[in-house]
């Protein structure tokens, strides 16, 4: 019997990242027992996402398959916290944090012997640390709000710049501080804000038991209620939460934080760029994480027309597939930097690309990665602000491209013609319709042929496979397979093919052979000539290519 989803279950419950940590083995390892072993423990829960395992059903199955070894210390303390606290791991978080800050005298009898055993031999910031990064690791995409990922962690502050010493950092939708904490080194002050109370508490007490002193967490919506509304940082971080439709937008149309406009409903994002950009002293800077879609968006333009327009906005850089803790998806860092003074401002705005890169990096953009862009650029109708777009666009040799694509085309085109299409003779359509046929079904059943979805191969010397096959695909037979969609499909029942010598089989097999090398070919120059065109079209509105004089 699987248990409720949330609720504390009676035996210690595992996920599939524990259960590898337990075996020795990676995650994929796990996955792989479980499609392979039949009698591989189930779940004990219904998600599907994330599902629990009973960890002596677990324990059982690897002691039988060999497959286990000694629980650490770690691992038996995870899995009291599972079994006190559920899928409430935030809570069990909270709980080691507060007998690590000594804020509980007495606390849980199970959960102090396991706690004061690893801070025999580990300082309370290491230990805490370990067990916020394997939450992380354990969440899932599904379990992960408040988590910034690692990998997004070094991005933010790679493209942060260095440490400066005394400054101040706040970032106003921090979860459990996993990227304000990344700042500390160097900083004066680090102060945070967030919605859930319950990770706003877990944050604060990271900071008093990883110390040093400066760190002030809030809990509360920053959008409707800034908990901070006088501070202004050096550095602002922030992963907002991504297309949160009611953030506010009715009640806060007045707001003075909407300087560059008021955002859409659609448009969360650019809200919390905004708040963001608010708090920010003079020469202090803005780091935000935002879904790729908020650089196109036609509701967003004028936003973003106004952060170009004013010189406000530094840097674009796209980061990889799979650096966000809550999606697979690709995410832009936006760079701004608020002026000293009128003249301050960035006259040119650097694109970066770094999608092809892998997510642990590197985050040095080599030089065909990244090109600074003049804001009048810009500023056109739409206000694209992806770094694709304009680097594509500026690392290419048009000019060789587009002489290189237009001979290829030529050449593929005067081949079609010369030596693909078949030549054919004049027939007489009688003379078929005289012809004694077979049906396909009767010669499977022969063992004459094999079919395959799509396809028909012949097993005897006595049949051409191209002959058969251009037959099957003739406009009699295509009247039988094609469905009402249009999608034709092999009818292996009523299919027919006329009745030849194989000589003459291997004529005709030739012939649709031929016709079907050129029917790719012609697909394949289609492709090309896309290509060709927008190249072409690019060069042309760009200034890169031109008309010759007449």
């Amino acid at each position: 019997m699987k248990a409720d989803a949330g609720r504390p279950h009676a035996d210690p419950l595992v996920t599939a990242a524990e259960i590898a940590r337990l075996a020795g083995v990676t995650r994929a390892a796990v996955s792989n027992w479980r499609r392979r072993y039949a009698d591989f423990p189930a779940p004990a829960t219904d998600s599907t996402s994330s599902p629990l395992f009973d960890l002596a059903e677990v324990r059982a199955w690897l002691d039988a398959q060999r497959k286990g070894q000694e629980m650490s210390p770690e691992v038996r303390l995870w899995q009291q916290l599972r079994t006190d606290h559920g899928d409430d791991m935030i809570g069990g978080l909270t709980a080691v944090a507060r007998l690590l800050a000594r804020r509980e005298e007495i606390g849980d009898a199970a959960l102090r012997p396991l706690v004061d055993e690893l801070a025999a031999d580990r300082s309370p910031a290491e230990l805490l640390a370990g067990l916020t990064a394997r939450f992380a690791e354990s969440s899932g995409r599904a379990g992960s709000d408040g988590i910034t990922s690692p990998h997004l962690v070094r991005a933010v502050r790679h493209f942060a710049g260095p440490d400066v010493p005394g400054r101040t950092v706040y970032d106003p939708a921090c979860g459990i501080g996993s990227l304000l904490f990344a700042f500390r080194p160097g900083a004066r002050a680090l102060a945070g804000q967030e919605l859930d109370p319950a990770r706003a508490r877990y944050a604060e007490l990271r900071a008093e038991v990883t110390g040093p002193a400066g760190v002030t967490v809030r809990a509360g919506d920053s959008l409707r209620a800034d908990g901070l509304p006088e501070l202004r940082a050096d550095l602002v971080v922030c992963e907002p939460p991504a297309g949160a439709a009611d953030w506010g937008r009715e009640e806060l149309l007045l707001d003075p934080r909407w300087e560059f406009g008021v955002p859409s409903r659609a448009e969360s994002e650019l809200a919390w760029l905004q708040h963001c950009y608010r708090h920010t002293a003079p020469g202090g800077r803005v780091v935000v994480v935002m879904p790729a879609s908020v650089a196109y968006r036609k509701a967003g333009r004028r936003i973003r027309a106004e952060i170009v327009r004013r010189g406000l906005l530094t840097e674009v850089v796209a980061l990889p597939p799979g650096m966000a803790a809550t999606h697979a998806l690709s995410v832009h860092l936006w760079l701004l930097r608020r002026p000293t003074g009128p003249e301050d401002t960035a006259d040119h705005v650097r694109m970066t690309d770094l999608s092809a890169n892998a997510p642990d990096g590197p985050f040095e953009a080599a030089d065909d990665q990244t090109v600074p862009v003049a804001r009048i650029d810009l500023l056109d109708d739409t206000v694209d602000l992806s770094p694709a777009a304009y680097i594509s666009a500026r690392h290419t040799d048009f000019t060789a491209q587009y002489a290189a694509t237009r001979a290829e085309i030529k050449e593929r085109l005067e081949r079609l013609l010369d030596t693909l299409l078949p030549p054919l003779l004049e027939g007489t359509a009688e003379s078929f319709q005289e012809r004694a046929t077979v049906g396909l079904a009767e010669l499977a059943r022969a063992g004459l042929v094999e079919t395959t979805e799509g396809a028909t191969v012949s097993t005897s010397d006595q049949l051409d496979t191209d002959y058969i096959n251009g037959f099957l695909h003739g406009a009699a037979n295509n009247r039988r397979s094609t469905s009402a969609s249009g999608t034709f499909r092999l009818d292996t029942r009523g299919a027919r093919i006329p009745q030849m010598a194989v000589e003459e089989q291997r004529r005709y097999g030739s012939a649709f052979r031929a016709l079907t090398e050129f029917e790719q070919a012609v697909a394949q120059l289609a492709r090309l000539s896309e290509r060709t065109t927008t190249l072409a079209r690019t060069g042309l509105t760009t200034g890169t290519l031109r008309p010759p004089a007449p």
